[in-house]
């Protein structure tokens, strides 16, 4: 049980204690049950009034962590209390037992609006906890797409270089990996080279990538399309082209049940800023393709 030992809070507890039991016998039994040791109550002398014991305890009680913990076992036991035997058979009992009754409430009450604050500052400090993760996670996510979007710069400078190709795909699948998105590297099957694959939204696509000075032809849409075609119906494929497409060759993509869909640079940079998802983008385009079978949709026409 969490709760604060204010000196409100204690004195409640006290006064609640002091009025649960008249006769020192049934007082020490419950402090017994209570857990508090047997060699301080026996400290109890014949001549020491119920109200003095009651101060030396709970002034003991709280010098040490094991002491307030005590004071929380007792708070417990006279909260749990839902009669008063102790008090019966007196001539004034109604009387002790009402107060007995309004102590341990005033108690319950405290206790209880306590917990409620507790709780609320814990959700807090939850709340609080969860932002700062995510804050810091953002700042390394910012962080992760300002490197990936100067590494595209710097490639940039080299478009059209072989080598620049194949670094291109290597910066293609570090975007995958920090995008979360289960991927395979370019392989060979078949005789045929093949850029790699993504998997999203259960769905596999194979890869195709061109950092070329021109646009994507209608002639490399052919050549893709009959890599994709010829693996597992639910296959689709994914074309980026860093410098976009001939009207042809989106025209060549596009048609009923098309199983392409073509990015470029704008998607990536897209991406890059941190507007979208790589996700996201290739499930807008796809939607795109799948109410009018176009496999190209522009940034622009994102909101459309």
């Amino acid at each position: 049980m969490k709760t604060r030992l204010t000196p409100y809070y204690i004195n409640l507890v006290y006064d609640a204690c002091l009025k649960s039991f008249w006769r020192k016998k049934a007082l020490s039994k419950f402090l017994r049950q209570c857990g508090i040791a047997e060699a301080f109550i026996s400290t109890w002398g014949p001549g020491e009034t119920k109200r003095d014991f009651l101060d030396r305890l709970f002034m003991e009680l709280t010098k040490t962590d094991g002491g307030r913990s005590g004071l929380l076992r007792i708070a417990t036991c006279l909260m749990d209390q839902q009669s008063f035997p102790d008090l019966v058979n007196w001539e004034d009992s109604a009387t002790k037992i009402k107060d007995a009754h309004d102590a341990v409430s005033h108690l319950r009450v405290c206790h209880s609006r306590q917990q409620d604050e507790l709780q609320s500052e814990a959700e807090k400090a939850r709340a609080r906890e969860e932002f700062l993760k995510r804050q810091e996670q953002a700042t390394r996510s910012q962080q992760s797409l300002q490197k990936l979007n100067g590494r595209l710069n710097e490639l940039g400078k080299r478009l059209g270089e072989q080598q620049a190709g194949y670094d291109f795909q290597g910066w293609f699948y570090d975007l995958l990996d920090f995008s979360e998105i289960v991927n395979r590297k370019p392989y060979v099957h078949s005789g045929r080279q093949i850029d790699g694959s993504l998997t999203l939204s259960d769905t596999t696509y194979l890869v195709e990538l061109k950092f070329t000075a021109e646009q994507a032809s209608a002639s490399d849409i052919d050549t893709f399309y009959k890599k994709v075609t010829s693996k597992a119906d639910n296959t689709m494929g994914i074309m980026v082209s860093v410098s976009s497409y001939s009207s042809v060759a989106k025209q060549e993509a596009s048609g009923e049940r098309t199983p392409i869909l073509l990015l470029d640079h704008s998607h990536l940079y897209l991406i890059l800023g941190g507007i979208m998802g790589l996700g996201d983008v290739i499930d807008r385009v796809r939607r795109h393709a799948s109410q009018t079978g176009e496999a190209y949709l522009s940034v622009s026409e994102f909101s459309g």
